[in-house]
């Protein structure tokens, strides 16, 4: 489970060019980096739901945005909240955190 505080990128993913789906992750956050405000708990996935099939939970999250970094207008600390089910982010390391290592890389220097 993500939890508040932690940055995320919304998945760069078009499975509308693959054939018939319901997406509910808008096309202008694909790719963009926010953070996650808090996690609104699990539900039964929406993709799946539209076609009939069956449907596991999956958590659903407001994920906050800078305003700015996404449509070039907006004061600075304008902020867009929105809700992304936990299967269309992927994390990012933490500002400062050290990278991780290579597998293989130990003793090089």
């Amino acid at each position: 489970m993500l939890a508040p505080g932690m940055a995320v990128r919304v998945k760069r993913d078009f499975p509308e060019r693959r054939g018939p789906c319901h997406i509910r992750t808008p096309h202008y956050l694909r790719g963009r980096d926010g953070v996650v405000e808090r996690h609104l708990g699990d539900f039964p996935n929406p993709e799946d739901l539209a076609f009939a099939r069956p449907a596991a939970k999956v958590p659903l999250y407001h994920v906050r945005f800078d305003q700015p970094g996404l449509f070039d207008e907006g004061a600075k600390g304008d902020t867009l909240l929105v809700e992304i089910f936990e299967h269309w982010l992927e994390t990012l390391p933490m500002a400062g955190a050290p990278k991780a290592r290579r597998a293989g890389s130990e003793g090089q220097g």
